[in-house]
């Protein structure tokens, strides 16, 4: 045996046969321990999640067996689909079911090959008659390949020749992987060193990889003006809260840019092992969401503003408000205010004077006595509400002022306040005293789901009524149309006992047409009372305040609690429609 032989012999770690035959006749022959090579355990070999785990029976190790007999140890199967931890680990798992399938399919093929019964020859007569049968035929080395369920990755199995049949070489392995259809991706590298490495055989090798297909991105929107605006007010660290902070209207000058598109990208096609190209969808288009006065830039790229006004998501679109600035007060220089758009004013609403707008209404002074303010959106008073008693601020969202003082309010989602004096709240959210002060101090307040307060009440036992649940907005709207319809009735009868003359004419045909208004509104607000009330919604209202004082009362539908002590950590809560103090 050659040097380089030799040296392969030990890299090896086995004897050839040859060689064995060429061992001296003076030298005792070892023999050849035939000892069964089980399934590698699964702490060792199998530890990698892409191991293909078989039986110690599987026909890959009877042939594994059978190549030690005959060339004596060998390097025990590596069966790993990916051992260099490539692919994806949801795709491997995919494919280790099939792998087990095509090992068991092409070892049991050639195990049966090498046992003479793959093909079934007739008996010859001599055979018949108790003569020697011929030595079996040569096997040659055998290449079975398993490709994935995508077809983007191929596996190469080398099982060993036998019986003096021709080891794998080059061409071999090109020819066959043609033959099954293997063009792409094929790792050139991997078939050459195939043709002469020892380790070769019992072996699972990533043979060819695919391209996979990459389908394109969808497209976006860049917007530079929020969705959602967020309407709270914090307190800060002295238990005060800054209500010039809360800015609800976002300006854009007209032309400006408020939202950019990106368009979205075609996808990239993959090609299979086989050469078979992957197709790859291409990203969807986002539709500019377009609203009221905005239009769509030329290159169709941009949302811009055609007026300066306030942005706003609203309907699914970005809309444009108009916006009108009051640099001063509310008074005889600007008359009544009435608006489609956003309000901003810069100083106080005077006495006597209404301010009307279908979006958000900012005044950076006070409300004063005698005027109404009504907000198809949010308020926010930075100084705060002083009425007489026939104030009226009403609010479709929320509304934020310093303090309430002898004012009705209607909002129909939250009220935030420093103080409350003698208000008559109608809220059919949360009523939030807690900052600065957090006193509730006389009057009414009605909310539906929850106040929050630091102190109602007084030493001196003002009375404070605190009603629970319900619908208070729709409660409020009813006693107003009804107080309303009641004064054009006794309009009317007043002015029937005047004498004829077109201005009683006219008097009464508008005060006629005022009440079938009013009744109209309160028809459809009865037929709003009828709907049955949300089930899940029955049992909501809850008041929570740091200091109840004597005098207040807590009311749920009929039910009425009035508070003989002075409660600290005074808890109402309604349960199963029952009112419960804590």
């Amino acid at each position: 045996m050659s040097i380089r032989e030799k040296v392969a012999a030990f890299l090896s770690g086995f004897i050839p046969k040859k060689q064995q035959d060429d061992t001296p006749t003076d030298q005792p022959s070892q023999p050849v321990e035939q000892v069964h090579s089980p399934a590698p355990s699964a702490a060792a070999a199998f530890s990698d999640a892409s191991a293909v785990e078989l039986d110690s029976n599987h026909p890959i190790y009877q042939l594994y067996d059978a190549r030690r007999k005959e060339y004596g140890p060998l390097p025990r199967p590596r069966l790993y689909l990916d051992e260099d931890g490539e692919m994806d680990e949801k795709a491997v798992l995919r494919e280790l079911g099939r792998a087990r399938g095509f090992l068991t399919s092409s070892c049991g093929l050639r195990l049966k090959e090498l046992s003479g019964k793959g093909k079934q020859k007739p008996k010859k007569k001599s055979q018949e008659e108790g003569e020697d049968e011929p030595p079996p035929p040569p096997l040659d080395a055998e290449p079975c390949f398993f490709l994935s369920a995508d077809k983007l990755y191929a596996w190469v199995l080398i099982l060993p020749p036998a019986h003096g049949g021709l080891e794998i070489a080059r061409e071999d392995l090109y020819r066959r992987m043609h033959a099954e259809g293997i063009t792409f991706g094929v790792d050139e590298q991997l078939v050459d060193r195939l043709s002469h490495d020892d380790r070769k055989y019992f072996t699972l090798f990533l043979i060819a990889r695919g391209k996979p297909a990459f389908d394109g991105k969808n497209g976006n929107i860049v917007e530079h003006f929020p969705r959602e605006i967020v309407r709270v007010l914090e307190v800060d660290e002295y238990n005060q809260v800054d209500y010039t902070a809360l800015n609800l209207i976002y300006n854009v000058e007209e032309g400006e840019e408020i939202c950019r598109l990106i368009l979205p990208t075609e996808g990239e096609p993959g090609r299979t092992v086989l050469d078979v190209e992957i197709p790859a969808k291409g990203g969807k288009p986002a539709p500019l969401p377009k609203g009221r006065n905005t239009e769509i830039s030329e290159d169709g790229l941009s949302l811009v503003a055609t007026i300066a006004g306030h942005v706003e998501y609203s309907g699914g679109s970005f809309q444009v408000k108009p916006v009108l600035d009051i640099a001063g007060d509310v008074d005889f220089s600007t008359g009544d205010i009435k608006f489609l758009g956003d309000v901003n004013i810069g100083g106080d609403v005077l006495s006597g004077f209404s301010v009307r707008a279908m979006g958000n209404i900012h005044v950076d002074g006070a409300l004063e006595a005698g005027c109404s303010v009504e907000t198809g959106g949010d308020l926010v008073v930075v100084k705060g509400i002083l009425g007489d008693g026939d104030t009226v601020v009403r609010g479709q969202r929320s509304i934020f002022s310093k303090y309430i003082e002898n004012a009705t309010i209607q909002v129909r989602e939250n009220l935030q306040t420093d103080c409350i004096i003698n208000g008559n709240i109608f809220c059919d959210g949360e009523v939030l005293v807690k900052s600065g002060r957090g006193t509730v101090m006389g009057g009414r307040i009605w909310a539906a789901k929850r106040l929050a307060a630091n102190i109602i009440g007084a030493p001196s036992e003002c009375r404070n009524l605190v009603t629970l649940g319900g619908k208070p907005c729709a409660s409020f709207e009813r006693e107003q149309l009804a107080r309303e319809i009641r004064m054009l009735n006794e309009e009317l009868e007043r002015l029937d006992t005047q004498p004829e003359s077109r201005a009683r004419t006219s008097l009464i045909q508008k005060a006629q047409a005022k009440l079938s208004v009013a009744k109209l509104k309160q028809s459809h607000l009865e037929e709003e009372g009828a709907v049955p009330d949300d089930p899940y919604a029955l049992d909501a209202g809850r008041l929570e305040c740091g200091m109840a004082y004597a005098g207040t009362e807590i009311r749920f539908e009929e039910q009425v609690v009035r508070l003989r002590h002075d409660t600290r950590q005074c808890v109402a809560t309604v349960v199963n429609q029952e009112l419960m103090i804590m």
